[in-house]
């Protein structure tokens, strides 16, 4: 077992009063650094082969080293009173010789009397006299073990460690050692490399083991792993008194992580130098935290990518943790402030609470969570003790947070094995935090406790089979981010296992069913409290009504929510998406918070809700339903007209040409198409238009019934009925939807990135297609509150998306769209005419300019952006004064929250017969899945 520090620094003291008269000359070096090694622990033979790598140098020009710890640490000594400058040259002079895995972190010179330690990672150096030794012990953490660190998350140690794993398990694996096998002996290997440099075994004993005592063949490295994983599988007790020195330092793990014996892996010499080189990396600056997400890049990365894995970086976890308990617990500990009695219950809830994951991958959530309960744990010690200053009897019995509090599942056995070995590594290292604090060991060794992480398909077995409802505390996560289109047919089938009859489940996606089976574990104890990460599509479009519906109806509300932010990971590759966090409780929950982002790359910034709907808005819990027909009583919205031709109605600008060159009389029947792309970046598109023809025309052209031929071949030979009734109607596009008058063109899908969608007036002569809608009408106020932020926040917080694009819809979006109320001869129409108007001006300052380049953030006109904000006032202040005429406080419409809170609220009162709920108290309503109308209310002509 390691000395605790109040047991190096007693020997410190003594070593530093034995020392302190000493002038001897370089023959008592020797006894010097083996004392030296022994204030903290290190044995003789240790020390004797330090000294044996020195002596490798004898012979130079400068001598030889006094200590050398390959990777960690050189020491050179002189006599005292010289020179330790000369004696650090001296020292570094050496490195030419070394290897670059050789080379140390530390250089530590001294004269008997003085030393100088040099950490040459950070730059650091640290002179003191030997008499103050006792108080610099905590300098030689990376000799005790008792080296705390500050990890990031961007070390490149991270990904070298995670390359030169994945190196030998593909090595092994096309050697055929594969399968499970493979997968629990990498996970030992990297418990036995972290172990290595963390203090868990002496340090490096792991590395000399297979440095010294293998062959270079690598011929019976195998045979020593297997037996290297005996030992640690084997109480004291019951070790030979016959075993090898280095094995016999190896401590008892138990856990079960030794227990299973494997088969023996055949290695060769590219294969054993794949090993050594991965265990000269400083293990211990890799922080478990990320462990699980690092090597998870070891795994096939398509295979990764189809089990729907994105694992997470820590700031990301916290932002999950932190509204979900972690902030509650340490405003409970603050109000407890330094009375030791109040802080007694906080730390009695800290130790019983339990955590589920129930998608964990690799354990990150989990480590992090665990992490943090150890660390405020650490604090309410750190209070209750202070009057002890430092020294704390019998610590480990105040210590009651501990690893089998938390549980997970994952469907992948790999990671779960990996979560559980990045639990116990966690908590060595909080237990290293609460030694170095009060001097006392806490050790966990041999293992008696572990996380509990079942290897499983979380979809299809009970949780309660996992851990008791009853005694469940939270369940959090990140669940796959599978869309609905994407589900492979097992994992559609899990999760419509899950829904059962639930109406519309099969346009949810994947995440849901994790949300619904949270559910169901609240329902059988209604103290537990979920938080998932998710795709946002669960928040936008038709799923809401389907998923939060149901969830609602189960009682669930909201209690916190991080709207829509790019979520990056950890994984090679970095995967980003655009997420949204969602967490829920049954009944109400205080308090709730949003945090809101206006730069999704950026940082949140926290607002106090009165209630939070699904739609993640400061709002009443309205769910938009599907609506057929608008709201109000506005020009209806509807499709472009779709070809379903196999591309033979369509035309670029050349094959135009080359139709008119040779078949001129078709100049009459083709007319300008525009797509969304089309309308956007301004290219040129033609169709053939024979509405109307007659027969005699369409024979005197060739050409064009030659194509009208293949489209009737495309659509008989369809698998769809529908599409081979068109065949019958072969010269017309397969659905018309073109009106007769001008009309507002809305592209379907759009990117994120425009702070508007651009919309524009149309010819009825210009086809439309379907990937765009459109509205039948030349109103400018109309196509001004489309065009206008209001409209706008609307559609970014209900809309669907396409990926991360816009995905603008007729029956969530522009259908229950709540239009401001206006009169025929009302001067707020005259003013949103106007301000359009002007937008359409602006735009036409740039005739060269597509809407691309004009609705870009970077290259948007000032012009144009001037005119937007005038759009935008004139719009507001349209809703406001309807506010007020209605005797209602205006609201405040400053940000796209505010925006869409009011929104809502003026939805709820257009389509429910009671008032508009205030916003303090409205989880108390059921929710809102308004009807459509017997008739359009009316908001005048727009």
């Amino acid at each position: 077992m390691p000395l605790s520090l109040n047991e190096i620094r007693e020997r410190a003291r003594t070593f530093a009063r034995e020392w302190a008269d000493e002038t001897s000359e370089r023959a008592e070096a020797q006894s010097f650094w083996n004392e030296f090694f022994n204030v903290f622990g290190v044995n003789r033979r240790r020390v004797a082969v330090f000294e044996q790598k020195a002596a490798r140098f004898s012979g130079s020009r400068h001598g030889r080293i006094d200590v050398f710890w390959p990777g960690v640490m050189l020491a050179e000594h002189k006599s005292q009173g010289r020179d330790l400058d000369a004696a650090f040259e001296q020292a570094t002079d050496y490195f030419a010789g070394l290897k670059d895995a050789e080379l140390p972190r530390f250089v530590l010179v001294s004269d008997f009397q003085r030393f100088r330690l040099h950490d040459l990672e950070t730059g650091e150096r640290t002179d003191f006299p030997l008499a103050e030794l006792p108080r610099q012990i905590g300098r030689f953490g990376f000799i005790s073990g008792y080296q705390t660190r500050t990890y990031k998350e961007e070390d490149p140690v991270n990904v070298q460690a995670a390359e030169r794993m994945g190196r030998l398990h593909d090595a092994l694996k096309a050697a055929g050692y594969d399968g499970h096998a493979l997968e629990l002996l990498l996970v030992r290997l990297l418990f036995c490399l972290f172990a290595d440099d963390t203090g868990i075994f002496p340090r490096q004993s792991f590395h000399e083991l297979i440095a010294q005592r293998t062959r270079e063949d690598g011929s019976d490295l195998g045979m020593w792993l297997g037996r290297i994983f005996q030992v640690l599988d084997t109480p004291p007790g019951k070790r030979q008194t016959t075993l090898d020195e280095q094995l016999a330092e190896l401590p008892y793990v138990n856990g079960r992580l030794f227990e299973e014996r494997l088969p023996l892996a055949d290695f060769d010499a590219p294969m054993r130098a794949l090993l050594l080189d991965a265990s000269t990396l400083d293990w211990s600056r890799i922080s478990p935290a990320i462990f699980g997400a690092m090597f998870q890049s070891v795994m096939d990365a398509k295979a990764r990518r189809h089990l729907g894995a994105h694992y997470t970086s820590e700031k990301n976890i916290l932002k999950l943790i932190g509204p979900l308990f972690l902030d509650g617990l340490k405003a409970e500990l603050d109000r407890a402030g330094h009375d030791a009695k109040k802080l007694a219950q906080p730390h009695r809830t800290l130790a019983t609470l339990t955590f589920l994951d129930p998608t964990c991958g690799c354990g990150n959530f989990l480590v992090i969570a665990y992490r943090e309960l150890r660390l405020l744990e650490l604090d309410i010690l750190k209070r209750q003790f202070a009057t002890q200053q430092s020294v704390l009897a019998h610590v480990q019995d105040h210590v009651l947070v501990d690893v089998d509090q938390f549980y997970g599942i994952e469907i992948e056995e790999f990671p779960a094995q990996i979560a559980q070995v990045a639990m116990w590594l966690m908590d060595h290292q909080m237990n290293l935090r609460v030694s170095e604090q009060f001097g006392e060991n806490v050790v966990r060794l041999p293992l008696k406790k572990s996380a509990t992480i079942v290897h499983g398909n979380a979809l299809r077995i009970d949780w309660n089979e996992v851990v008791p409802a009853e005694t469940l505390s939270y369940i959090l996560g990140n669940p796959p981010f599978v869309g609905s289109k994407l589900m492979s047919v097992a994992q559609r089938k899990d999760l419509l296992a899950v829904a059962g009859t639930l109406k519309g489940a099969g346009i949810l996606d994947f995440v849901s069913a994790w949300y619904l089976k949270a559910a169901a574990a609240m329902q059988a104890n209604p103290r537990i409290r979920s938080a998932f990460v998710s795709t946002n599509s669960i928040t936008q479009g038709e799923q809401v009504g389907v998923l939060w519906g149901e969830l609602l109806r189960r009682g669930c509300r909201i209690f916190f929510a991080h709207r829509t932010f790019r979520w990056n990971n950890e994984a090679r590759g970095v995967a980003a998406v655009h997420c949204v966090i969602v967490g829920f409780a049954l009944g109400e929950v205080t308090p709730r918070q949003l945090f809101d982002y206006e730069d999704i790359t950026g940082e949140p910034h926290r607002l106090l809700a009165g209630n939070i709907n699904p739609y993640l808005v400061d709002a009443p819990d309205v769910l938009l339903p599907n609506r057929r027909g608008s709201l109000m009583d506005v020009p209806q919205i509807a499709f472009g007209s779709m070809p379903n031709d196999g591309g033979n109605l369509l035309l670029s600008d050349s094959e135009r040409e080359e139709l008119l060159a040779r078949e001129p009389a078709a100049g009459k029947w083709i007319r300008k198409f525009l797509g969304a792309d089309e309308f956007i970046n301004g290219t040129l598109r033609w169709c053939i238009w024979l509405l109307d023809i007659a027969p005699s025309e369409l024979r005197a052209l060739p050409l064009v019934a030659k194509r009208i031929a293949a489209v009737k071949a495309l659509r008989e030979a369809s698998s769809r009925p529908t599409t081979r009734e068109l065949a019958a109607y072969p010269a017309l596009f397969g659905e018309v939807r073109q009106p007769a008058e001008s009309y507002i063109l809305v592209p379907r899908h759009t990117s994120e990135n425009r702070k508007f969608i651009p919309l524009g007036f149309v010819p009825p002569e210009v086809i439309c297609g379907d990937s765009n809608m459109l509205v039948p009408t030349s109103s400018l106020s109309h196509f001004g509150i489309m065009q206008s932020t209001m409209h706008m926040a609307w559609v970014r917080t209900v809309c669907g998306r396409l990926k991360s694009d816009y995905r603008y819809s007729a029956g969530i979006v522009y259908n229950n769209f709540p239009w401001p109320e206006l009169g025929d001869d009302d001067k707020h129409r005259a003013a949103i005419a106007a301000a359009a108007q002007a937008v359409l001006d602006a735009r036409a300052q740039f005739p060269e300019a597509t809407l691309a380049d004009l609705y870009d953030p970077l290259t948007m006109p000032p012009a144009l952006a001037k005119a937007h904000a005038a759009l935008d006032r004139a719009v507001d202040a349209a809703y406001l004064a309807a506010e007020k005429a209605a005797g209602r406080k205006p609201p405040k419409l400053s940000t796209d929250a505010e925006r869409v809170a009011f929104l809502f609220q003026r939805y709820q009162a257009l389509t429910s017969l009671l008032p508009v709920a205030k916003p303090k108290k409205p989880a108390r309503q059921l929710p809102v899945i308004a009807p459509p109308p017997p008739s359009p209310i009316s908001s005048g002509s727009h």
